[in-house]
């Protein structure tokens, strides 16, 4: 046996494939995140090929010849990535929305704070619900979830055959829409009871006076925002198992909408 021996079109699929893993993957949520330092992100990659490349069928000879072509090629693998990972963030954009929401009717606008995750400013409360639906998401595999629906990239749209159509704009447009409804359906029952304490509050202010409403209502507001959260938990978990659960099914749906045979 000569282990000396050099098949080009076999280092060429490796490298196609180590091209899609090492764009693709880490533009999804988890894998994304700034936390992660670059040199395990590269070993993560790396290991990832070699355990999913033998059981592809990526030929090398898709590895174009012209830069050119290299450089369109790269640019449909990092808008393959995008969609794909702005599909599963709309999930986790969705319920801190609902955070966001929660936080303005608590009162806790005032206690904004940089996250360390993203680099952007959020609240307390947005930044609780997110941080919880990350650790119910890893709970629940959903980051195998996700790199099994990738793994069916390889096979609906090869390397060099991205393409962006109406159909994937109008799924994800769709998909958006669900980031307003998921919001609603998150902050809905919290705000529905902080509502009725304003209302009670308002009575009481009404036939008391002398109470000092805005000290008294504010740790109230709190302490029944808190309550009604903790309850929220379960509805959240709800979601992100039935999101898990047909991740698949989203990402095939998302990967047929850039195939070549969708734009024919």
């Amino acid at each position: 046996m000569n282990i000396f021996s050099y098949d080009a079109a076999t280092v060429l699929s490796l490298i196609l494939t180590l091209m899609r893993i090492s764009i693709v993957v880490f533009m999804l949520p988890i894998f994304s995140t700034q936390n992660i330092p670059i040199t395990v992100k590269a070993a993560i990659s790396v290991v990832l090929t070699l355990g999913v490349w033998p059981h592809l069928s990526v030929s090398g000879a898709l590895m174009p010849q012209h830069p050119f072509e290299m450089v369109l090629m790269l640019l449909g693998e990092v808008v393959l990535g995008l969609v794909l990972g702005m599909a599963v963030n709309f999930l986790f954009m969705g319920i801190q929305s609902g955070g966001e929401l929660l936080g303005f009717q608590m009162g806790f606008t005032m206690i904004n704070f940089a996250d360390p995750i993203s680099g952007n400013q959020t609240g307390a409360t947005a930044f609780f619900i997110w941080m919880v639906t990350a650790l119910t998401f890893l709970v629940l595999d959903g980051h195998l979830h996700m790199l099994q629906g990738f793994a069916a990239s390889f096979a609906i749209v090869p390397p060099g055959g991205v393409t962006v159509g109406r159909l994937v704009l109008d799924q994800v447009l769709l998909l958006s829409a669900d980031v307003f409804i998921l919001a609603l359906k998150i902050s809905a029952p919290v705000m529905v009871a902080l509502f009725l304490v304003e209302v009670a509050l308002g009575m009481m202010a009404r036939t008391s006076p002398q109470i000092h409403i805005m000290e008294f209502g504010f740790p109230v507001k709190i302490a029944v925002g808190f309550f009604f959260l903790s309850l929220l938990l379960y509805i959240m978990a709800e979601h992100v198992a039935e999101f898990i659960s047909g991740i698949a099914g989203l990402f095939i749906n998302l990967l047929r909408a850039m195939s070549p045979l969708a734009a024919r």
